[in-house]
């Protein structure tokens, strides 16, 4: 009996180690940015804020793409497949998501705080709702700053609506593609692991895509395009979500936990793009590139006319009804 006890108390301690060694799950966070971009070392607070938590979580981090397009992870993600991700949002799968492309909804940064990083504004509602309905968690909506076009050279009728003589890329978007062509651009669909050699080979002359701060790390870096018009037409807007698969194998703390670290990193984000935009635009002209200055009343005059035109075939792709709570919430 002694020695049966000994073997019990042995077992008992082998089994209590092994449940504690495997108490520790993992997870798969996946971002696109480039290397050298602001996010990735926001990947790394993540990651550090989750497992400094002491909640029985751990993070593998795979930056710049490594498992995909933001395409490919928003269907990973759904699947189950990769767990945690930071990306752009795009509408392929509901096209009520396509109000990540709204033109022109806000004009300010503290207009995109409070409808971005705000989770009580109608912009994440509905974002939540609906990428609830497709098997994600919103965890965070991160602003990153404005868009404009990069391109080979400055376009014809740059500062004004006018035929721009020139073909650029934009995203699996109806409203982004209405917009470029409102504005006298042509628009080619292609998804952004595909822009770099685009432009680089001629088969696109440019691309709406980018911040400053992504012009500066993805292109100029490497020598690609000539030009940045700041058209300022959408907010650069990256996602924080998870698979609601693995958020639903989550304690009440790990959620806890989870959540504080995305909130953390996307107002963190916010505060690192508005206070760098300007520097970024600086770099680009020290790298050779030509940077298109619109004053406040040529970007009104484009603005309106996006909006004139754009926005009721808008209304027509998410409903007016989902319109009418963006604009209400102004």
């Amino acid at each position: 009996m002694k020695h049966l006890s000994k073997f019990a108390v042995a077992a008992a301690l082998s089994v209590s180690f092994v449940t504690a060694a495997s108490a520790d799950m993992t997870l798969k966070l996946a971002g696109v940015v480039p290397v050298e971009h602001f996010g990735n070392k926001l990947l790394d607070q993540i990651k550090s804020d989750i497992e400094t938590a002491d909640a029985g979580l751990k993070v593998k981090i795979f930056p710049a793409g490594q498992l995909g397009s933001g395409e490919e992870l928003f269907e990973a993600a759904a699947r189950g497949n990769v767990d945690l991700v930071h990306s752009v949002i795009y509408a392929h799968n509901d096209p009520v998501l396509e109000i990540n492309s709204l033109p022109y909804l806000v004009s300010t940064w503290d207009e995109a705080e409070n409808v971005y990083l705000n989770k009580d504004s109608a912009f994440n509602k509905i974002f939540s709702e609906r990428l609830d309905a497709l098997g994600l968690k919103l965890l965070s909506n991160a602003p990153e700053g404005f868009v404009g076009v990069v391109a080979k050279g400055v376009p014809a009728n740059a500062k004004a609506i006018g035929d721009k003589d020139m073909n650029i890329r934009v995203w699996s978007s109806q409203v982004i593609k209405a917009t470029v062509e409102t504005m006298g651009f042509k628009g080619t669909t292609m998804n952004w692991g595909e822009v770099f050699p685009a432009i680089q080979s001629g088969v696109v002359d440019g691309a709406i895509c980018c911040t400053a701060q992504l012009a500066y790390s993805t292109f100029a870096t490497s020598d690609v395009g000539k030009a940045f018009i700041p058209y300022n037409v959408i907010v650069e807007n990256t996602t924080y979500y998870g698979s609601k698969r693995t958020w639903d194998k989550l304690n009440d703390k790990q959620k806890e936990v989870v959540q504080a670290a995305f909130d953390k990193a996307a107002k963190d984000y916010a505060a690192w793009g508005r206070n760098n935009e300007a520097q970024y635009v600086d770099k680009l002209v020290e790298k050779g590139y030509e940077v298109v200055k619109l004053s406040d009343a040529e970007l009104a005059g484009i603005s309106k006319k996006v909006r004139s035109d754009v926005w009721p075939q808008i209304a027509e792709i998410v409903g007016q009804d989902v319109l009418d709570q963006l604009m209400n919430d102004q």
